[in-house]
Formats: C-alpha cells, structure tokens, sequence
C-alpha cells in the first residue's frame, strides 16, 4: 500500500512502488531502448547476440549505464504519484538522468568492486532528495541492481558528526557525491545495519533517500536488466538562477558523457525529443507553477 511503502522509505532509507508503470507497457519500452541501440554506428541488432558487445554498443559503464547522447531527453515515461506523496506536492522537478540497459552475452561481466556511496552532502541536512529506479525486467536477488545499507540513513548525521575529518575527502564526483571505505561501512554494521540487495519486477519503482548509503553491482545471472534512473523534486526548493539553468539544459538537451573520452557518435540531440507540453515544461524548469 502507498502507507506501506511510504513508511518503509522514511523508516529504512528505501523502498519498493509496486506496479508504478502498467506491466504491459513494460515491454514496450524495452523494444524502445532496443531502438535507440540499433540507431548507433555501431552494428549492434538485437536478434544477433554476438552484436551484444562493447565494440557494438554506444558507450556506457558498469555493465549499462548510459549517460551520454542526451539520453536523458529522449521520450521515456516518468513516475510522478509516488513522489507526489513523497514531497507532499505535484508541482515537481523532473531530473535529467540516464538509463541501464546491461545485456546477456552468455559469460560472465567481471564482478562488482563494491562502490557504497551517498549522493547528498553531509552539509546539507534532512531529506533533501529521494531517487528513483523505474524497472522494466524481472529483477532478481542475481540480476544486479540497486545495494542498499539498510537503516544508513538515521545515522549519516551521526557518522560526520563522529568524523569530521572526512568533509573534505576529494571524490571523482559532484559535490553531493560521497564515498565510504571499508571500515566506514563497517562502523554502520556495528550499529546493526546491513547491506540489502533491492529485487523488483516489471513495473515496479525503486525509491531511496539520497542520504542512504548505496551502489550498483552487475548481473551474475543471464537475465537483462532494463530501466531509467529517475528523480523528482519539490519546485519550490529551487533558485531563480537553478530554474534559469535548468531551463538551459532542457532547452539544448545537454547531457554529459560520464567516462569522459571522445565519442566520435556523442549527439547534440535525443533521436526523439519528448513532447513539450505545459506540465513538461513545469517539470524541466521553463514554465513556473
């Protein structure tokens, strides 16, 4: 239920919206991402699984993830109901993210070093930002997918509190982002928390606290993983000049290729740009509420 998983987000620093997104649909848009792969010079096909390798396939890291050819504006559906009760409003802010898509090749992807992460600065304080996984794929305790440190959250303040000295840590990230080694973590399981694998299924959408300790591991198994990395926030909480800025990148569809060498396929535009109605434009900053 909407109270259920409400309270599981507050209380664990995650959880799972069951049948976000109509299953029937869910096939639909992985036909969509099949798409916009084969769109590539690349020669990757989808009914030829030896095409199904990094040579024929758009760049991307960690087994799926794609961040680069302005993905993050191509007609993809969001999720607004659950983060409408998240924030206690509609008038919301949708984020420019990127999508997984890891395939089966038949071997076995090289395993996960463990990333656990945040993505919310120890200097901004309370919930300030709640992501989202919109899952298409069965996803199974061995399909990869979203760690948790389950019960992280209560403690973040406590932890910085407790090391003060670790602030100003350099990361490769953006400021929000920061990493925990391993006897970090360890301080959080000695505190009874522990590392949870987040399983959905088709339809299902994963939310968690951006102050909950996280990463992603890939499949062991030979199953796909397909989905969008989705984000909402209250418009409210932002600037005139963030709105300004927002409205920019919406405008030029700028993306960012994440691993950061040239990409002679890199695009200054989604292959589909999405509809740009009034609600779409509230979401991406251009219009106010």
């Amino acid at each position: 239920t909407t109270a259920q998983w409400h309270e599981d987000l507050l209380r664990d620093g995650f959880a799972v919206v069951k049948n976000a997104v109509p299953k029937q649909r869910c096939q639909h848009y992985i036909e969509q991402t099949f798409n916009w792969l084969e769109r590539f010079p690349f020669g990757f096909d989808r009914n030829d699984k030896s095409t199904w390798t990094d040579k024929n396939l758009p760049t991307h890291m960690k087994g799926g993830m794609y961040h680069g050819y302005r993905i993050q504006h191509e007609k993809f559906p969001g999720v607004i109901d659950a983060f409408t009760k998240i924030w206690g409003t509609n008038e919301l802010l949708a984020s420019f993210d990127g999508i997984n898509f890891t395939l089966p090749t038949g071997s076995s992807l090289p395993p996960t070093t463990p990333w656990p992460h945040v993505d919310q600065s120890p200097r901004r304080k309370g919930m300030q930002c709640v992501q989202g996984i919109i899952n298409f794929a069965p996803n199974g305790p061995e399909d990869g997918g979203l760690l948790v440190m389950k019960g992280s959250t209560r403690l973040m303040e406590e932890f910085f509190a407790a090391h003060p000295d670790v602030l100003d840590r350099p990361t490769w990230g953006a400021p929000d982002w920061f990493p925990f080694d391993k006897a970090e973590c360890e301080w959080f399981k000695h505190r009874g928390c522990s590392i949870a694998k987040i399983c959905a299924g088709p339809g299902d959408l994963i939310v968690w606290d951006s102050r909950c300790m996280h990463y992603n591991e890939v499949p062991r198994s030979q199953n796909m993983r397909a989905l969008i990395y989705a984000c909402y926030t209250p418009a409210a909480s932002a600037t005139p000049e963030a709105l300004e800025k927002k409205a920019q990148l919406f405008d030029k569809r700028i993306g960012t290729l994440r691993l950061g060498k040239p990409d002679l396929a890199e695009r200054d535009e989604p292959f589909e740009h999405p509809e740009e109605t009034d609600f779409v434009q509230k979401l991406a900053g251009k219009k106010p509420y």
